[in-house]
């Protein structure tokens, strides 16, 4: 047996392998943003006994959305719909863990009904979002007053006790690849002078704050938070990841989480970054000299890689995204050695069943 097929425990949760279901936007959420059928069907036929999925990440206000159809857990219905993919996972014997995500600057007014979109500071941003009319630029943004931020605190404590009455196992804290709380972290795009700014320590603040209420609501053995120390999505950018990720991880010891998700380099969204020099795993084997909980490994893995990454010990799990899109059994075909199908990337963000839910499992194909 690899040692990806062997049982860890993550905080409060045991598992029976560690490959585990990577967050991924794939906006077929139904009106309202509310989780329907089409997230049901598609996260029940990835669930095993023992296994994690995470889940994409929902809203956790409506000044939050970045890409339309994709859910959100402010309200009771969204709530509702949480707990029927919570309940379908946990009857194939799966652990599943909710994000909680706010898009900031990312967002379009499309979509926030009509609310200027948040950052901690205005900074050009070229991006785009995905509104019911197609994909436009994000809209312009505002910097946040040091009034409004522990409103949004509290939506994210709002979001956290919304995913306990769902029922699921644990929630992750989205604190990577450009959106919200990844902006206040990172100096090229956080320009405050204000007590959540200048200082990597004021920088924190914010996403420490959010642990803080989320870890009130759950305990910390069952909050984790991801991060993405050499992210660039979303225009963004630090003068100095290294030093930022290290007292990032530091201060998060404090709150003894079920794991921290750290994204690899060699992944921008959802796109390889073809620079070299980024190739190898080397943000979670940084990290682990500093964070003393688990940590699961993300970014371009395969069967082979991901069980060295774990053998090496600088991961105790690792999330699998894009082949995940496009094979249900996913942790069958690894476990067996079986024909991995390719993703297709046109099937990604929106739509219906198809490329989605709609995909072979092995013994379909072999039939």
């Amino acid at each position: 047996m690899t040692k990806l097929f062997s049982p860890v425990k993550l905080g409060a949760i045991n598992l029976s392998h560690r490959v585990v279901h990577a967050p991924m936007t794939r906006m077929r959420s139904d009106d309202g943003d509310v989780p329907g059928d089409l997230m049901v069907e598609y996260y029940s036929q990835r669930a095993t006994p023992g296994g994690l999925l995470i889940s994409e990440g929902p809203a956790v206000g409506i000044g939050g959305r970045v890409y339309y159809r994709s859910p959100g857990i402010w309200s009771e219905e969204q709530t509702a719909g949480w707990k029927r993919v919570a309940d379908a996972v946990h009857q194939k014997g799966g652990v599943f863990f909710t994000q909680l995500w706010h898009g900031g600057r990312m967002a379009h007014i499309d979509l926030t009904d009509g609310a200027t979109p948040l950052a901690p500071s205005v900074v050009p941003f070229n991006g785009v979002a995905i509104t019911p009319r197609g994909v436009f630029r994000a809209s312009p943004h505002r910097e946040i007053g040091i009034e409004e931020i522990p409103g949004l605190v509290d939506q994210f404590r709002r979001g956290a006790k919304n995913a306990k009455a769902a029922g699921v196992d644990g929630v992750e804290l989205h604190a990577a690849n450009g959106y919200l709380i990844d902006q206040f972290l990172l100096d090229g795009v956080n320009k405050r002078t204000d007590a959540y700014g200048s200082s990597v320590e004021n920088r924190a603040r914010f996403l420490i704050e959010i642990v803080e209420a989320i870890v009130d609501v759950w305990g910390g053995d069952r909050v984790a938070v991801r991060l993405s120390p050499s992210g660039k999505h979303g225009d963004v950018l630090d003068s100095n990841p290294q030093a930022t990720f290290g007292y990032v991880a530091e201060q998060l010891n404090r709150f003894n989480l079920a794991y921290l998700h750290i994204i690899e380099p060699r992944i921008v969204g959802d796109h390889d970054n073809e620079d070299p020099s980024t190739q190898a795993p080397v943000a979670a084997a940084s990290l682990r000299k500093i964070f003393r909980g688990p940590i699961i490994a993300a970014g371009g893995f395969v069967g082979d890689t991901a069980n060295e990454i774990l053998e090496r010990g600088d991961a105790d799990a690792v999330a699998f995204g894009r082949y995940f899109t496009s094979n249900p059994d996913l942790v069958k075909r690894l476990q067996r050695g079986l024909p991995i199908a390719n993703y297709d990337r046109d099937s990604f963000y929106g739509g219906d069943r198809r490329g989605y839910s709609d995909l072979p499992f092995y013994n379909d194909v072999a039939m």
